[in-house]
This record gives structure tokens, sequence and C-alpha cells, in this order.
């Protein structure tokens, strides 16, 4: 038997006027994850926001003894931050970022667009689990098969999908079998864009309860400038 302990930390940061990240702590449901709301647009805020509850809504809605469809949940939140973003944005929509896990029979089911990340450790070793759906992140996998592919440095970190874009995004779904002892981190950008992976794997094993680690994550990256808002969800699995 495994159980699990988990906690949530969002800050501002030191620059921007509104935080627009949003977070998922859903330990009956075992739902966990963040949202970004996408830098640039208007209303990013509020497309987070829709986005978790949306989402939440949807694996909740689930019938008993079936398995939620990642993809059509994440889909249907697609539509409905478009169809907000209409509203409130008609010229230029709005747009978050969507990094979710849920946890059923004990298996972690992870479903990612854009460039908030997750992160495991098992054993002293962790990982990022995600990859970011940048243009640079994309054009590095895309050159590894071979292609020849150019892009502009100032464009580098724009997003190549997002919830709230009007054809639905594909969903990458990663799928991991969790063990007694593992530890993940859901975080956005404002914590990675400040802290290489290795640190960020450090901090998560470091601490023997998950509040310590994310207060500590994204206290350290508010630290170093803080220069968009940091948000954090650890999740910790133990053994009953």
């Amino acid at each position: 038997m495994l159980s699990l302990r988990a906690a949530a930390l969002t800050d501002i940061g030191r620059v921007r006027r509104e935080n627009e990240d949003r977070f998922l702590l859903d330990e009956k449901g075992m739902l966990f994850g963040v949202a970004d709301g996408v830098g640039g647009l208007p209303g990013g805020g509020e497309a987070a926001q829709l986005a978790v509850e949306d989402i939440s809504g949807g694996v909740h809605a689930t019938p008993v003894g079936t398995e939620p469809d990642l993809v059509v949940i994440v889909h249907h939140a697609n539509r409905a931050v478009s169809l907000l973003g209409q509203k409130i944005s008609p010229a230029m929509g709005i747009g978050t970022t969507v990094t979710i896990g849920h946890i059923r029979d004990n298996i972690l089911k992870i479903a990612h667009v854009g460039d908030s990340r997750s992160y495991g450790s098992r054993k002293g070793e962790c990982c990022r689990l995600t990859e970011d759906h940048s243009v640079e992140n994309e054009a590095r996998m895309r050159r590894a098969r071979g292609e020849v592919v150019y892009y502009h440095e100032a464009n580098r970190n724009a997003l190549t999908r997002c919830i709230g874009q009007p054809t639905p995004p594909e969903v990458d779904i990663i799928s991991r079998e969790i063990q007694a002892g593992d530890r993940y981190l859901f975080c956005t950008d404002g914590v990675t864009r400040m802290l290489p992976d290795s640190e960020i794997g450090e901090l998560l094993m470091k601490h023997s309860d998950p509040t310590t680690a994310v207060n500590e994550i994204v206290a350290l990256a508010v630290r170093r400038g803080g220069p968009d808002n940091a948000t954090g969800v650890a999740v910790f699995v133990d053994a009953v």
C-alpha cells in the first residue's frame, strides 16, 4: 500500500503585477499540477484558472471504474479557454500551459501542454519527465532527427502549443508506475528559468517533507530575481 503527501506554493515574484499561475492539489482525487497563463496576452490568470477547474471537473466526472481520458479532458479545457478568450480578448485570445498528473492504481499519468514541467526522483536520481513545447526545444528535437531548422533567437522561448488555441493541441501523455520513496514536482517556468534541473532534483530529494521542499524551491527562484510568477506542487509517495 502507498500513501501520498503533497504541498504547493505560488509566489508572484518580484517583477510581475499579477500572479497568472495556478496550481492543482487534490489529494482525495489524486490530481496535481500547475498552469501558467501565457504572458503577453490578456487574461492569463483567467485562462489558467479555467484550465485547472475544467480539467479537475473532467476527471471527477469520469464514471467510477473508468479511467479518465486525459487527452479528451484536456481538449475540453482547451475549448473552454478558447471560448472564454473570444469573449474577453477577441483580437488575441488567451492561453495557458498545463502540466497535470493523475494517479490511479499506482500509475501516475501526466498530461502536458506548454513549458511548465514535471520532475520525478527515485532512489537518489531525479529526471525531467516532460519536454518543453517551445520553439527552441522543438527545433532541437527536429534537428536530432536530421531536419534543418532555423529560428530567431528572440523567439526561442515562444510556446508552440498551449491551452486556448483554436485547434486542439497535441497532448503529451507520460505514464509512470509510482513506488514508495518517489518524489514528484510540478512547476512553472518561473522556477525552471531560475534553477537548473540538477539543483531542482537536489532540493526535491534533500527534504523529508513536501512542504519544506516546495517552499525552498519557489523561494530560491524568487531570491534569484523572481522575474516571473513561481509555482510548484510537490508530491511524496510513502509506504503504508
